[in-house]
């Protein structure tokens, strides 16, 4: 009898999986999808990317038609936030756009944030500091 013949180790009484490993099983694509959608929740992250466009462009606008006006009513001799420029010799830095975005960022950040205070209160979202 061989040292390491297979029935014997199984006639021992060992389990099966360490005489022998199960061959893999053997899935179609459509379950190999749906597992990978699953486990990294890419709908999820799809339907948040949209969303994300969406008020992207609300805030844009918001920022664009309303706070730049209001600001650049605050600025002398220029009326749009957007226009502000000042130059230098022959070269013009143009920075309300750059005020602008800084802005329109802003609030987005805050929006983000107060959305992901409130889907954490309830217990809708897995906070990574606490795990």
């Amino acid at each position: 009898m061989n040292k390491f013949d297979q029935s014997q180790v199984i006639g021992l009484g060992l389990p099966k999986c360490m005489a022998e490993a199960a061959p893999p099983v053997k899935k179609s694509f459509t379950q190999e999808f749906v597992e990978f959608l699953e486990k990294f929740s890419v709908i999820g992250l799809a339907i948040a990317f949209v969303i994300g466009q969406a008020a992207s462009k609300l805030i844009s606008a918001f920022v664009n038609d309303m706070i730049t006006p209001l600001v650049g009513l605050l600025t002398p001799n220029v009326g749009d936030l957007n226009k502000v420029q000042f130059t230098v010799g022959n070269s013009t830095f143009s920075y309300g756009d750059l005020i602008s975005n800084v802005i329109n960022f802003l609030i987005i950040a805050v929006i983000v944030f107060l959305a992901y205070k409130q889907l954490s209160k309830f217990g809708l979202m897995k906070d990574p500091v606490k795990g």
